[in-house]
């Protein structure tokens, strides 16, 4: 499973240098800035949304003109309200039958690290894209909420020695192809993220333990 991941802080970068971040709008000013101000805001880990803090974490989605970068409550929710299960993930092996209402429209949560059972794992510091589900609430006073649920995968490489889950890291080639609405969120689909991100979830390493950073702290389902 995936209970925790964020941006720069922790082992990345050293002397306290922050990534730059390539993966598209982050590159942008606009979106630079407002992932500046969220890392700083909440030490660079992104939390479970709770329905009395409503922390909301950076996520990436195609509104069919461009990508953009929004801010989002991790777990999603269904029929405008949180799910009354466990919804913070969802596994690749039924997005298609269990998670069919957040295939509609997918997204990318931005990250250079993630824990799982006080280990952090990463790609020596680059930035790379969680597969992510989504689905848009409305509130009681009329507004949009954007809610996502992260995609596990079964673990493989030095992750499996973890845990048997994994996030599912979409590779740049696929972010475009995953994201447009246009592209029909069927088993194909997941087929083909899920056999692309065979060779770069393999790349994923061990890098400290949760208990040397306190941006990289385990958040409890």
């Amino acid at each position: 499973m995936c209970a925790s991941y964020g941006l720069g802080g922790g082992p990345y970068p050293s002397d306290g240098e922050e990534p730059e971040f390539d993966l598209s709008p982050l590159d942008e000013q606009v979106p630079a800035q407002q992932l500046a101000e969220w890392m700083s805001e909440q030490n660079h880990a992104a939390k479970i949304t709770g329905r009395q803090a409503r922390n909301l974490n950076p996520l990436i989605i195609d509104e069919g003109d461009h990508r953009r970068l929004k801010f989002a409550w991790w777990w999603l929710h269904l029929g405008d309200r949180p799910a009354k299960f466990n919804a913070f993930n969802s596994r690749a092996e039924s997005l298609t039958s269990r998670w069919k209402a957040g295939m509609k429209q997918r997204g990318i949560a931005p990250a250079t690290w993630y824990v799982e059972k006080g280990q952090s794992f990463g790609l020596d510091g680059d930035a790379f894209a969680l597969a992510a589900i989504t689905t848009t609430a409305t509130q009681p006073d009329g507004s949009t909420l954007l809610t996502y649920s992260i995609v596990t995968r079964a673990a493989v490489g030095e992750a499996a020695d973890v845990h048997p889950r994994m996030p599912l890291i979409v590779p740049r080639d696929l972010h475009g192809h995953w994201l447009h609405p246009g592209v029909p969120g069927d088993q194909n689909l997941v087929d083909e993220v899920l056999a692309a991100s065979e060779d770069i979830s393999r790349g994923i390493k061990r890098t400290d333990t949760a208990s040397d950073s306190g941006s990289h702290t385990l958040f409890p389902a």
